[in-house]
This record gives structure tokens, C-alpha cells and sequence, in this order.
């Protein structure tokens, strides 16, 4: 047996989800162009869920049930306001969260799909709730509950700010939840699937999720975009900082991607609304200076921008702290999550590979009185 690093180019499974072929990203056949220009969230959500996209009466039931979901049990907003809020990592205390939530589920343990579909139902809704209240206690606010009549997107935004948003930014965040609903076997999805496969339940993939996404080499690296835009602060100081950062052999986040070689193609939608959102909010500087950086990068070192490199700016023009972008990355990624962890109960075998041994061999036991 021979190790392959990293698993890369392993097919470790089957799946009818998602797709990256010739660098095009499809879910569940239908082109991330076609849904992230017409399609709703929740019309993905279903979409991944049931390979199918829904009728009317279809996305309307979803929607309806996603909103009379969303409401957090007061045991879990309990617990967002135990947290050591000046230190905790927003990433540890959504991972807690959503294990807390399987604590109020009365069904977390049945495992019929009647029950593992409401159970991704709660899931979905509740998460969204739970980073907007999180980020809300942790400001010394009151959470905010969802709003009738809202969509997903639009709710979110309103948690989480306390004013309807205007539909421009209801536009540009469900775009973002589109691009990053799925992903293939990505390392936090093959999580998911590794952590059900033994038969334990949806909440505990979901968290095993979150933890891999915690990660910065997973999730983080739009939070380090807009770190290095906040450090850069100007448009001409931009390519002077990334010569300097390529010259200490520094990685400049949000370029390139493992597994495409022409480009990401989502980075261009959420570039069209990072310029659209910054000249909204009176601050052109944050794209102009993205484009800058990823047009010298792609001079340079032939790496184009993935999806994060752009979101970053847009997530900071909705007003969204930087250290909430990777829980927003779940918000969207637990639908993909959920339709990979019903795929895997639907055929499902324990996942269990195998390890090429590089210790040393043919030891013998010394009793403890004869060792050095």
C-alpha cells in the first residue's frame, strides 16, 4: 500500500450532488452560472436535497417550513450568552451551538428519513439564527428574531443588523450562498460523510463539519483577505504590499485553487457584486484594490481569484464582521453538508481506509528495569 498525501486526485465515493469537471462546478448538473444569476437559496437547498428543482408549491412548502423552524430554543440562546465572549472564536462557538441543538431535537437519534428531513429542516434554519444571535449577544444586543415574509437571504441580514435590508445586499448575500452551498468532497463535507457513515446522527456530522471548516486552510481565508485589504488601507500602497508579502514567500489568500486550474467560477459573481456593494457604501477602495492585487497575482504566478477573495469585500460592505465571515461559509455549506449526509444514510458504508506504516519493525519488548 502507497500513501497518497493530502488523498489528492482519490475518488474516496459516488455522489449525485456536486461536480468540478473541466473547472465548471455544477449542482446536480445545473451550471453555478444559471443558479447563481436566477436561483433563490432555498431553491438550492432543495435542489441539493432532492436532486430536483422545486415547483411553486415545492419551494413555498420549503420556505414555510425553513421560517416556522428558525426560532432558537431558549436552552441554546442560553448557552450563546454562557460564552466567554471576549476571546471565544465565533467558529467554536457555532460548532458548540449546533451541538447544543441536538440536545433540544427530540428526534436528533431517529433515523427514518421522515425524521432526518426535519431534522435537516431545524438545522438549516436554526444556524443562521444561531450566528446572527451570537454575533448580536456578543455586542451586548439582544437577538432578533426572524421576520415573516422575509426569504432566507433577507433574514439572515436582518438578524444579524436589525433593519430590513435593501435588495441590492439581499441580491449579493444570496449570491454568496449559492456559490458556496457545495462543493464536492471537500474536507469539511468528507467529514460529514466519515462522521455519519459509522451511523451516528446529523447533528453530530454537521458539527464534525464545523470543525473541519474552522480550519484556516478550509474556511478562513476570506477573513485573511479582508485582513491584508485593512492592513494595505490604500489603493497605491496595494502592490508594494503584495511584492513584499511574494518576496518573504508569503501566501496571498484567496488565489488559486486546488482543485481548478483556469479559475474559479464563482469568483466572478461575487467580483461583480464586491463592486457594485463597495460603491453602495462609499468604500470603492475594496475592490479596486482586489483587482489590483488579483491582476499582479495572476501576472506573477498565473493564480487567478477563487470565491473568497472577492466575498470578503462584499461581506464587509453588508456590515458583517470579519471574524463572522468562516460561520457564514456554514450557513450556506450546511445545506450541501445535510445533502451529503442524506446521500450517505441512503447507501451507506463505514468509511474506513487504510494507513502505509513508515515506524520502525520487528521490535522487541524490554521489560522496564532493562531500559535506558
Amino acid at each position: 500500500m502507497t500513501a497518497t498525501k493530502g488523498l489528492e486526485g482519490i475518488v474516496a465515493t459516488q455522489s449525485a450532488i456536486s461536480s468540478i469537471i473541466d473547472d465548471q462546478l455544477t449542482y446536480v448538473g445545473y451550471r453555478i452560472d444559471d443558479l447563481a444569476e436566477h436561483a433563490t437559496f432555498e431553491e438550492v437547498i432543495y435542489l441539493l436535497w432532492n436532486q430536483k428543482l422545486p415547483n411553486k408549491e415545492q419551494l413555498e412548502t420549503l420556505q414555510k417550513e425553513i421560517s416556522e423552524n428558525m426560532a432558537l430554543p431558549e436552552g441554546v440562546v442560553n448557552h450563546l450568552h454562557s460564552y466567554d465572549l471576549s476571546s471565544v472564536h465565533p467558529m467554536a462557538a457555532l460548532r458548540s451551538a449546533v451541538s447544543v441543538l441536538g440536545l433540544y431535537d427530540d428526534e436528533a437519534d431517529v433515523m427514518t428519513d421522515e425524521a432526518n428531513y426535519r431534522k435537516a429542516i431545524r438545522l438549516q434554519a436554526r444556524i443562521a439564527t444561531a450566528v446572527a444571535a451570537f454575533a448580536r449577544i456578543r455586542d451586548g444586543k439582544d437577538p432578533i428574531g426572524p421576520k415573516d415574509g422575509l426569504g432566507y437571504a433577507a433574514n439572515f441580514l436582518y438578524m444579524l443588523n436589525g433593519v430590513e435590508p435593501k435588495d441590492i445586499e439581499v441580491e449579493a448575500f444570496n449570491k454568496a450562498l449559492v456559490l458556496h452551498a457545495d462543493h464536492e468532497l471537500n474536507a469539511s463535507t468528507f467529514t460529514a460523510r466519515v462522521c455519519v457513515a459509522t451511523l451516528s446522527d446529523m447533528y453530530s456530522g454537521v458539527t464534525a463539519a464545523i470543525g473541519a471548516l474552522k480550519g484556516p486552510l478550509h474556511g478562513g481565508a476570506n477573513e485573511q483577505v479582508m485582513k491584508m485589504l485593512t492592513e494595505i488601507g490604500e489603493e497605491e500602497n496595494a502592490i508594494p504590499y503584495v511584492k513584499t508579502a511574494l518576496e518573504r514567500k508569503e501566501k496571498i489568500m484567496g488565489m488559486g485553487h486546488r482543485v481548478y486550474r483556469s479559475g474559479d467560477p464563482r469568483a466572478k459573481h461575487l467580483q461583480k457584486m464586491s463592486k457594485q456593494l463597495t460603491e453602495l457604501i462609499g468604500e470603492p477602495k475594496w475592490y479596486n484594490m482586489s483587482v489590483k492585487i488579483e491582476e499582479y497575482i495572476k501576472k506573477e504566478k498565473g493564480l487567478p481569484a477563487n470565491v473568497d477573495f472577492y466575498s470578503a469585500s462584499v461581506y464587509h460592505s453588508l456590515g458583517i464582521k470579519h471574524d463572522l465571515f468562516t460561520p457564514i461559509f456554514a450557513v450556506s455549506r450546511v445545506s450541501g453538508w445535510i445533502a451529503h449526509i442524506l446521500e450517505q444514510y441512503a447507501n451507506n458504508r463505514l468509511i474506513r481506509p487504510r494507513a502505509e506504516y513508515t515506524g520502525p519493525q520487528t521490535q522487541k519488548y524490554i521489560p522496564l528495569t532493562e531500559r535506558v
